[in-house]
């Protein structure tokens, strides 16, 4: 994993979450990727916390989309892997960092992702 492709990456993905255009969001993912989220769980009742597929990871990444007040990202750090990176990140929204660590194929396309959440920043 070229380091200078993954920062690019980064900062494209996080652009993307920003602008709320959920279709600039899935063209960095192939049609089949899967999510895995404790939030998932949270705000979608899936036990194991994993969706397979833009198709049901659509209604899921949408309802963060039309969260008020509107979610922004602000990228912090990303480290790369042998064929994954993690994007590390505020969430103004909330308010805490989180990691995002995605898998890539020889495409250059997320196969798999996993985000990770801290707690509230100042929450003690």
């Amino acid at each position: 994993m070229d380091r200078t492709w993954a920062r690019q990456f980064a900062i494209e993905w996080i652009e993307a979450w920003n602008t709320h255009d959920l279709e600039r969001i899935f063209s960095h993912y192939t049609d089949d990727f899967e999510m895995r989220s404790p939030l998932i769980i949270e705000r979608m009742g899936v036990a194991e916390g994993v969706l397979r597929g833009k198709a049901a990871v659509r209604p899921y990444w949408q309802r963060g989309l039309d969260a008020r007040p509107p979610l922004h990202f602000e990228l912090r750090d990303v480290l790369v892997g042998v064929d994954s990176v993690a994007i590390y990140y505020r969430s103004t929204t909330r308010n805490r960092m989180v990691a995002e660590v995605l898998r890539f194929n020889s495409e250059g396309k997320v196969v798999a992702g996993a985000g990770l959440y801290g707690d509230p920043l100042g929450a003690e």
